[in-house]
């Protein structure tokens, strides 16, 4: 039997075999103030659909800031798709405790990008977290109290697909922290569209600002001669975004190039700067940054 145990006596990891993966929640859980102190804007990724790409547009929002000279953590509340790790090529990595609680996963060596992952806690990629809403939310609230991320930028946040109770969670632990906004993520077409509408519906009931729309799968641009095809219709997001009265982002196409990267678990924001992907990209990045209330450093 292996244990991993989070500081503060809180959330006790245990596992008794592959297939009955054990969240332990013991009665002191508390709250350990001052981890998120110095991270200046948390950005929270969200849709009501999966499937829609809410980690790959969250793990390339992080490596764009970054590109702009931002210092950005990622946390992955994905706690049933943990797929970041594999995108940024950190499968197997290790969580380090440290004095404030627990180190997350740098990726790079001047530590000016981290992410933390239940995808960490795993010890098989392919084991599956069948836990109940309480064990969840229990990490969840641990991931935002114990995770020591130091002086960060901007936090984007990767959730799951949906309205459910992960997502309550992730809002009420984060909301003493004043998050900077959502992004909400679609594709064209109708169905996702519909999805992603109850998913302004949550923002508006739970109060969190909606930054933007990104409409992500937006066409496919040949590598040959450019010529963009619309795989899955186009404009869905963009017309969302109008009736909604939430600003509209950017489209961002279907790319080979942006595929392989995050297979291979390269960085496609530094390989890949002539790709239509890279563009669109980019310019949501600034948005984001234009959209940082001056105020706020």
């Amino acid at each position: 039997m292996s244990h991993r145990a989070w500081p503060s006596a809180g959330v006790l990891f245990q596992r008794r075999s592959l297939e009955k993966p054990v969240l332990i929640i013991r009665s002191n859980l508390l709250q350990k103030p001052g981890n998120l102190a110095g991270v200046r804007h948390i950005i929270l990724v969200l849709s009501g659909k999966g499937g829609v790409g809410k980690s790959t547009i969250s793990t390339e929002l992080a490596l764009a800031l970054r590109h702009a000279g931002k210092k950005v953590g990622i946390l992955d509340v994905d706690l049933c798709g943990p797929s970041i790790p594999r995108m940024l090529g950190a499968q197997g990595r290790a969580v380090h405790q440290c004095d404030r609680g627990w180190a997350p996963v740098f990726l790079d060596r001047e530590q000016s990008i981290s992410l933390m992952s239940v995808g960490f806690l795993l010890e098989k990629p392919d084991e599956a977290v069948v836990w109940r809403g309480p064990k969840k939310n229990a990490l969840i609230k641990q991931f935002v109290s114990d995770v020591a991320w130091g002086e960060l930028d901007y936090l984007v946040v990767d959730t799951p697909p949906g309205t459910s109770d992960e997502h309550m969670a992730t809002i009420e632990a984060l909301r003493p922290y004043q998050p900077l906004g959502a992004l909400v993520v679609t594709t064209p077409q109708a169905v996702s569209v519909g999805d992603v509408r109850r998913e302004l519906t949550f923002c508006r009931k739970t109060g969190l600002r909606v930054m933007g729309i990104v409409e992500n799968m937006s066409g496919f641009t040949c590598p040959h001669c450019a010529e963009c095809t619309s795989v899955f219709s186009r404009g869905g997001g963009e017309e969302l975004a109008q009736l909604a009265g939430v600003p509209f982002l950017g489209s961002v196409p279907l790319d080979p190039a942006l595929m392989r990267t995050l297979e291979e678990g390269h960085h496609f924001i530094q390989e890949s700067p002539g790709s239509p992907a890279f563009a669109a990209l980019t310019s949501i990045a600034q948005k984001i940054l234009d959209a940082t209330p001056a105020c706020l450093p």
